[in-house]
């Protein structure tokens, strides 16, 4: 399907066989984004003896109080030891559109895409090859056993 954005830009979706979508077009200007990696962050946070879930630890070591101007405790000792890991696309936006990002149903490029979420981008020559799963995987039957 194609796909014209905002500046006119012409972009092509192609639904794989295994439903990845492959995304078509000029990419000139464009921003990224890259997932930050925690891990070293909250292992040291843990060996200090700190307690919080993961997912807590993630919002606090970004936390910055905006009436103190201050950042967290755990965000001051922390934060230097989280980085982006600069090998994997989670986020591609051409200058115009369309904005794309991991975990976003592709239904909102398209209908016909409904269901498939997107975990991640390939480079590929002419454009990404949107990596995706179905909406329901994890609910499917194991069969490894």
């Amino acid at each position: 399907m194609k796909y014209t954005n905002r500046y006119n830009d012409v972009y092509t979706f192609t639904k794989q066989e295994n439903g990845d979508v492959l995304w078509e077009g000029d990419f000139k200007y464009c921003r990224f984004g890259f997932p930050n990696v925690y891990k070293e962050a909250y292992q040291q946070y843990r060996k200090d003896g700190g307690d919080m879930h993961i997912e807590d630890f993630k919002k606090e070591v970004h936390h910055y109080d905006d009436v103190t101007f201050e950042h967290s405790e755990i965000s001051k000792k922390y934060r230097s030891l989280v980085y982006s890991d600069m090998n994997t696309i989670d986020m591609v936006d051409p200058s115009g559109g369309p904005y794309i990002t991991e975990g976003m149903d592709m239904k909102w490029i398209d209908k016909s895409f409904k269901g498939r979420i997107v975990s991640s981008f390939v480079p590929v020559e002419t454009g990404y090859l949107i990596q995706t799963y179905g909406e329901f995987d994890h609910l499917k039957e194991r069969t490894d056993e």
